[in-house]
This record gives structure tokens, sequence and C-alpha cells, in this order.
């Protein structure tokens, strides 16, 4: 990995990603929404309420892959000081909170019809929320430093300590008593959701990876871009003294 530490490297194969990635991801999204709107059917009992698990199941796999992701960043920028894993980690964070608040959000909407109540503090909801809390501090440790690499580090542990949450959020359903219905579909004896709603289900997780992948490989460009201008700023100004 450390072949890609240089930026030009790295802002090299970011561009050959990318392309692909959009495409990949607007026909993922594409066929996940036409499959989740017209091709799925209605579920005996939430009736059609039951299309905004579309956008909510997959928002809530992607909200703890991209926290995992962080994770890993920050455990490889901590242990063997990568260049750009931090960066990642960095890049990353905003998305994943977006992405968990709209967990949070669509699962309350889907909560209210189906429970009577937008919000319950049951153990899957309260794991999730604190989920996005630790999104939010993880940010606020990187803005609260001037220094780079003091903020990536004072992050990157927090982001790290806070990985003792994702399997709360997973087995939470089973520990304790929720709303939550158990897994559905990583189960001992097999799915028992119909093919017909695991195929748009997953398509859209796909899209939601792929949409991941494309905003962290700008947000890195970007970040890199401004830390070179920054540079060239300090250059700039020590010639001129």
């Amino acid at each position: 990995m450390h072949r890609f530490a240089n930026p030009a490297k790295f802002n090299r194969l970011a561009d050959r990603i990318l392309p692909w990635a959009i495409i990949l991801g607007l026909v993922a999204f594409g066929s996940g929404s036409y499959y989740a709107l017209f091709d799925s059917p209605a579920d005996y009992q939430q009736g059609e309420s039951v299309r905004m698990m579309y956008v909510h199941v997959p928002a809530a796999w992607a909200s703890m892959s991209i926290y995992a992701f962080i994770a890993v960043a920050s455990f490889v920028g901590l242990v063997w000081r990568h260049p750009l894993a931090l960066l990642a980690g960095k890049a990353a964070a905003p998305v994943g909170a977006t992405i968990t608040a709209l967990a949070l959000i669509t699962g309350a909407l889907w909560g209210k019809p189906m429970w009577g109540t937008y919000w319950q503090w049951d153990g899957r909801m309260t794991s999730v929320l604190i989920l996005f809390f630790l999104y939010l501090g993880y940010m606020a440790l990187w803005e609260a430093m001037e220094d780079d690499e003091k903020a990536g580090r004072a992050a990157s542990i927090l982001a790290l300590v806070g990985v003792v949450n994702l399997p709360i959020i997973k087995f939470s359903v089973e520990w304790w008593n929720t709303l939550h219905q158990s897994a559905s579909i990583l189960r001992a004896d097999g799915p028992s959701m119909p093919p017909e709603m695991l195929k748009p289900l997953f398509i859209m997780g796909i899209a939601y990876q792929l949409y991941f992948m494309v905003l962290v490989l700008w947000r890195m460009k970007l970040e890199i871009n401004k830390r070179k201008i920054n540079v060239m700023r300090q250059i700039a100004i020590t010639s001129g003294q």
C-alpha cells in the first residue's frame, strides 16, 4: 500500500477508478430503484411502506461499513504511519455521518406506521445514534487542532475505541428486547425474504458502497490538492521574505 503513498500515484489511480465507479453507481441506483419501486411486491403486513426498506437498510449497512473503513484507516495510519491513511478516514467521515443520519431518519419514518412511534430508546436505535455521535466526534477532533498530524492521531484513537459499538449494533436485536425484528438475511437457515425483495435490496446496498467510493476518492483528491496549494503558498511567502 505504500506504493500509493505518493499523492501523484494516488491521484492517477483515483482518476482511473472514478469513471467506472460513477457509471456502475448510476446503473446500480437506477436498476435498484426500478426493482424496488416496480418489480418487488408489497409486504403482506406492511403494505407499500415496506419500500422504505430499500433506502433504510442499505443506509444502515453503509453506516457500519464506512465506520469500519475509518477504523482500518486509523489503525494503518497510527501503526504504519501511512501518509494517506488518516486522510482517507478524514474524507470518509462526513459521508458516513450523512448516511448514518439518513438511516436514522428513514428508520423513524418507517417506524411510525409500523410501531406507532418515530423513536424508541431500544438497543438498535440507541446504538446507531451513538454511531452518529462517534462520526461527529471524529470530525470535531479533526477540526479542533491546527496540526493535522496531531488531529489525525487523536481522531484515529477515538475511531478505534468506537469500534466496540459495531457488534453492539449488529447483535442488539438478539441481546435485548427491541422493536426491531431479528435478522432476516444473515440467518443459519437462509434469508427469510423472497428473492424479489432481496434482489433490489442487494443492488441498492452495492449502489451505496459505490457512492461512498466516489465521494471518498473525490474528497481525498481535493484534500491533497488543498495541501499542495498550502505548501506552495508557504514557499511563496518564504521566498518573498
